[in-house]
């Protein structure tokens, strides 16, 4: 089921390598999703925010592991597109004892640091305890994390995006049933929305991991030997290590953002918990297909197919914003009645401030549709600091403005959701400028 993207239709092959990764995604964040909808309809809005708060945190831990895998997937690539089986084996060894090593050492400090979360951020006292018994359980599934996502980004890089969206769909529907039992039935809170979750990753990481193992040839024989080539080591950790810094400081920001919405008590929790999870929902396939047009960059890279490059660019760049455009207006539409998915109709205040924060950033998805696309472009063709830097502008601005607007009597709360659209404006005009001076050089 593995394809090369360095071969026919440039919109059509890269779409349909998209599909089945923007199809996967979707069904990730349900995960998450229905431990929402289920907290928030069934456990109340304390357990609403208390989930909430650790989705955010959840999200900084795994982006941690997803730079990382995302990183040797580029190198994986490129390799795929060379043609070079020898070297390609060579990095996958190297970047699966290095991520494995990682992973280990993040979850023993998960766990270490557990009971700092509550300074760090600002969650009031009662919250806190529902969301540490939350906590305590999803911390588990840390190393699932990290063999979905290590598995997951191998098969896409050698143009396999069908394998991780079977895997992910099973286990979605897993999680959702898992969630109804052990809430509905078995009355666990949210300790059983976090066991179904981790559960769900478990078999999900593992059956990707077998199913890997067992079908690429690439696999075959690769741990008879554990020397690792010194410039192979370096190429991964250059790639992995600087997307992976760029996704951490990506969602320390958004963390960073969550402890400043702490400190507006329980009811902006629970508004911005479930907007947000909205809001992800909504630009997800965008930066899913950023995502597949870096491996579509990466793989015509490594095998020199510059035409195709620049072709695959301005088609990718009209697929994002026509996307972006539909999905800006569904969600400034239909704000109200997503709020109250996540959260009874009788909680007003909630809704109407969750409203605002979709009108917001749903008027801005253009944003970071092209934000997602400059990140995929500079770490495809051998330049993940520009991607990096580009993230230091976006969440940069966006602390910043977030705590300055946001300490304004006559912006108040407004500002913390108006620093995000124009974090995302400033990174996009770097971005496009560097491009247009240095970058495109490369692609002549």
């Amino acid at each position: 089921m593995n394809s090369s993207l360095i071969k026919g239709p440039v919109m059509g092959s890269m779409l349909r390598f998209a599909l089945p990764m923007i199809l996967g995604n979707l069904l990730q964040q349900c995960y998450n999703i229905a431990d929402t909808l289920i907290v928030g309809q069934f456990l109340g809005s304390g357990a609403l925010a208390a989930v909430g708060s650790s989705f955010t945190l959840m999200t900084f831990l795994t982006s941690i592991l997803l730079g990382l895998c995302m990183g040797s997937g580029a190198v994986f690539s490129i390799r795929f597109g060379r043609q070079d089986n020898e070297g390609l084996k060579d990095c996958i060894r190297a970047s699966f004892l290095l991520i494995a090593g990682l992973t280990l050492l993040l979850n023993v400090l998960a766990f270490f640091l557990l009971n700092k979360i509550h300074f760090l951020l600002q969650v009031p006292d009662g919250i806190w305890e529902l969301m540490r018994k939350y906590l305590i359980v999803i911390f588990g599934g840390i190393t699932a994390t990290f063999l979905y996502n290590y598995f997951a980004s191998f098969l896409r890089a050698l143009g396999n995006s069908i394998v991780p969206l079977i895997f992910l769909a099973a286990c979605a529907l897993l999680n959702i049933a898992l969630d109804l039992f052990f809430v509905l039935v078995l009355k666990y809170g949210v300790s059983g929305a976090a066991l179904a979750t981790v559960i769900s990753q478990y078999i999900s990481g593992i059956g990707i991991a077998l199913y890997t193992v067992t079908r690429c040839t690439q696999f075959h024989g690769l741990f008879q030997r554990f020397s690792i080539r010194p410039e192979c080591l370096k190429e991964i950790a250059d790639f992995s290590i600087m997307t992976c810094i760029q996704q951490s400081v990506m969602n320390l920001g958004i963390l960073m953002v969550q402890g400043l919405v702490n400190s507006f008590g329980p009811v902006i929790m629970a508004a911005f918990a479930a907007a947000v999870k909205i809001d992800a929902f909504a630009y997800m396939p965008v930066q899913d297909f950023g995502n597949a047009f870096s491996t579509f960059i990466a793989q015509n890279y490594g095998a020199g197919n510059k035409e195709r490059i620049r072709k695959g660019l301005k088609g990718a760049v009209l697929s994002s914003f026509l996307f972006c455009i539909v999905i800006s207006g569904a969600v400034w539409i239909f704000a109200r009645p997503l709020m109250e998915l996540f959260v009874n109709e009788n909680e007003t205040e909630i809704i109407k401030e969750g409203i605002r924060y979709l009108h917001i950033e749903g008027a801005f998805y253009c944003g970071i549709g092209c934000l997602f696309l400059l990140y995929g472009l500079y770490r495809a063709i051998g330049n993940p600091r520009m991607s990096l830097i580009l993230t230091v502008i976006s969440l940069g601005t966006r602390v910043l403005l977030a705590y300055i607007l946001s300490a304004l009597p006559a912006i108040g709360v407004a500002g913390i959701w108006w620093a995000i659209p124009i974090g995302w404006i400033l990174a996009d005009t770097a971005g496009i400028f560097y491009y247009k001076k240095l970058a495109w050089s490369i692609l002549l």
